[in-house]
């Protein structure tokens, strides 16, 4: 199966064969040793372009830009109002090239154009708008002292500083603005990491940037691998802070690269998400939120609801409708118009998910549909379902990221363990619940130990929503009032009276 760059609109084109450089300090320049990263289109595996591999001395370029911003200048000096309109220009920019940009992503990654254009970027230029209204509401507080003494005290919020971003090919794009919009906020400069498989709306995006008329060095985009570019920028230090989505494995790596100076550290990493259907479920409700909680995004998704804990009564009915879905999925490259679920990202992905199902099997799992890989060119993996799979398998614990679904079976004597085993994970970032009983559900809810909790739904997310995860799901909430705390220091100040 191949894909046609013929079909990318004239100015997705031109951006995508265009030489790439690396975006600092408001210029487009080129890296430092030369090297460059083959972009592999993953809907046939062939290379289709190429960006700069920048390495340490890079990062050293882009960091000082951005201190220099951060210190000095025009985005030093700026009102709170101003960053605002310019965040806000940004998002207007974002949704009028909103199919140029989907397009981009739906080559560059392998998600359907749809998903993209409508998930994605729509999310992405909503957030921009969202947080250029807290520019003019970050502030501190004036605090009685509870001694009584003669002071007038009072608390200063301001940001952070130079903040590095690492942000994941799974939603690149969005990935991004989630991570740039509270930073530019509170007022923060940034050098950004796209990952090396999907580094072009990272690109794109800069040069909007440039078009609503950020100052230099506020906002750097670095390409590059992450254990050269990554790595600098997680221990480099003159960064303040450093924000990463990716695999808890890697995020571990961040964690202790950004020791080297303490810098502050928000981690948004894996997830094995769970969702619980009862017996007195909506099955037509829950077959459609299951579906899309799995198989969204080919299933590489942090809150993919990858373990379906399944009571006896419904099974066979859910087990059902998710099949049927399953099968009426259209595979194709992002770019087809009529494609709903599209390649996994790399190669590598492919061969890990496809291993996966195997272990699945290997340990008795049964297929219910899918279980393999298609044949010729293209990373694609078949939306699968393994039945009869219990909490010690691999598939249940680790997370595979790819249209993966495992089903423990439960009854009504074991309704209370079943939240003890969805629990029984070292991540805790999304679950979800299905049942008509709203005290149940509300029951459930407070014992999940999840960061994001979904009832009779499952991906619930909205600029305003606070999200992140429990244990190795990572540290901090993106979006909402919370994203701004990720960003900003407090100081206390006492005035003698």
């Amino acid at each position: 199966m191949t894909d046609s760059l013929d079909l990318l609109s004239p100015a997705a084109a031109v951006f995508v064969n265009k030489e790439h450089k690396l975006f600092i300090n408001n210029e487009w320049v080129s890296a430092v040793a030369g090297g460059t990263i083959e972009v592999i289109n993953p809907a046939n595996g062939r290379s289709f372009t190429s960006v700069p591999a920048g390495e340490s001395a890079d990062i050293d370029r882009a960091v000082s830009a951005a201190r220099n911003a951060f210190e000095h200048g025009e985005w030093a000096d700026m009102s709170p109002s101003a960053r605002g309109k310019l965040l806000w220009r940004l998002g207007d920019l974002v949704e009028e090239h909103a199919d140029e940009l989907a397009q981009i992503e739906a080559l560059d990654n392998g998600k359907p154009f749809n998903d993209a254009r409508w998930g994605d970027v729509a999310f992405s230029y909503e957030l921009l708008r969202y947080m250029a209204g807290w520019s003019t509401k970050i502030n501190g507080q004036t605090i009685p002292l509870s001694s009584g003494a003669p002071f007038h005290a009072y608390t200063l919020r301001t940001p952070v500083g130079v903040c590095g971003q690492i942000v994941p090919w799974n939603f690149s794009l969005m990935m991004a603005v989630w991570k740039v919009a509270p930073a530019l906020a509170a007022g923060c400069t940034i050098v950004l990491k796209p990952a090396e498989q999907t580094p072009l709306t990272a690109l794109r995006l800069a040069e909007l940037v440039a078009e609503a008329g950020f100052p230099p060095g506020v906002i750097n985009v670095v390409t590059g691998y992450g254990e050269t570019a990554g790595a600098a920028l997680a221990e480099h230090p003159d960064v303040d802070k450093i924000a990463f989505t990716g695999s808890t494995e890697v995020g571990k790596k961040i964690l202790a690269a950004a020791g080297t100076n303490l810098k502050k550290v928000s981690l948004e990493l894996g997830g094995k998400s769970p969702m619980i259907v009862y017996g007195d479920a909506d099955i037509e409700k829950a077959v459609s939120a299951i579906a899309s909680g799995i198989f969204y995004n080919m299933g590489q998704t942090c809150t993919a609801g990858t373990r379906l804990y399944l009571h006896n009564d419904v099974a066979d009915r859910v087990l059902e409708g998710l099949v049927s879905h399953a099968c009426a999925l259209k595979m194709g490259p992002g770019l087809n118009p009529d494609t709903q679920m599209g390649p996994l990202v790399s190669e590598e992905q492919q061969k890990r998910v496809c291993e996966y199902i195997a272990s699945g099997i290997e340990e008795g799992a049964t297929v219910l549909t899918g279980g393999s890989s298609w044949n010729g060119a293209g990373f694609y993996v078949e939306p699968t379902i393994l039945d009869h799979t219990h909490n010690q398998m691999r598939v249940v614990q680790e997370e595979i990221f790819g249209p993966v679904l495992c089903v423990i079976r439960f009854t009504d004597e074991q309704e209370e363990n079943v939240v003890i085993q969805a629990n029984n994970s070292i991540y805790g970032l999304a679950a979800s619940i299905f049942t008509r009983d709203i005290s149940r559900a509300h029951r459930v809810a407070k014992r999940l130990k999840a960061g994001t909790i979904g009832i009779n739904t499952h991906h619930v997310i909205d600029p305003a929503l606070p999200f992140g995860g429990f244990k190795q799901s990572g540290w901090g909430r993106e979006m909402g009032w919370e994203a701004i705390e990720l960003y900003t220091e407090l100081r206390s100040v006492g005035v003698a009276l």
